[in-house]
């Protein structure tokens, strides 16, 4: 099955909220997000962007070739309260990029066909809190990281050299601009003056007439 077609539906973020709904006090610290898909998946990577998230659970739900259909089917927690931000009250973390691969999974994602991402965060700091940029990432599948790792060990020794350090500039180029910058820092360091220069002096006299007596 070319799983890497296989569409998928990502609802919008449904708050749920934590104390009174009717005092301003209550606020959404949790948020839920449910994703679908037209049929079973094997799930490989899931990747995402933070926007202030500070926890995160993944639960799933699978459909096992030996289901029969209409059977019910029971979800699984893969990931358990996963810490994105080190501290929830400061920023670190708040805008990583995220990536959970199958062997982090607490259980195996074959045959999945829901997943819901429960979001937390405790801190009153931040209102709002999102997963941006979420993919699911299928069996098969490979993601740009791991496809440029493919290519690079394509290359011969010499052809990867050259490919990482394409974007680098000219070493001797850089070298030649730093010479002449440490020149020119001489050159005007020897120009400079040592003689101090008084209000009233002239070559290290002083002018009668602009001396004020009192």
């Amino acid at each position: 099955m070319a799983q890497d077609c296989v569409p998928y539906t990502i609802k919008a973020p449904f708050p749920l909220q934590v104390g009174d709904m009717k005092s301003e006090m209550g606020r959404p610290g949790v948020s839920v997000i449910d994703v679908t898909v037209s049929e079973p998946l094997d799930v490989k990577e899931i990747t995402f962007k933070n926007y202030y998230t500070a926890f995160l659970t993944v639960r799933i739900q699978q459909r096992k070739p030996s289901d029969t259909e209409g059977s019910s089917t029971v979800w699984r927690t893969c990931i358990r309260n996963l810490r994105l931000m080190p501290n929830p009250h400061t920023e670190e973390g708040s805008q990583d990029y995220v990536s959970l691969h199958r062997h982090q999974m607490l259980c195996d994602t074959d045959s999945v066909i829901s997943l819901r991402f429960i979001l937390r965060q405790p801190s009153p700091v931040w209102t709002n809190f999102n997963l941006e940029e979420l993919q699911i990432n299928p069996s098969g599948k490979q993601s740009p990281q791991e496809m440029f790792s493919w290519w690079l060990s394509q290359l011969p020794q010499e052809e990867q050299l050259q490919s990482l350090s394409k974007d680098l500039p000219d070493p001797e180029k850089v070298s030649n601009e730093v010479q002449q910058m440490w020149v020119l820092t001489e050159l005007m360091r020897a120009n400079q003056s040592s003689a101090s220069v008084g209000r009233f002096d002239v070559d290290g006299c002083y002018d009668i007439n602009l001396l004020s007596y009192t």
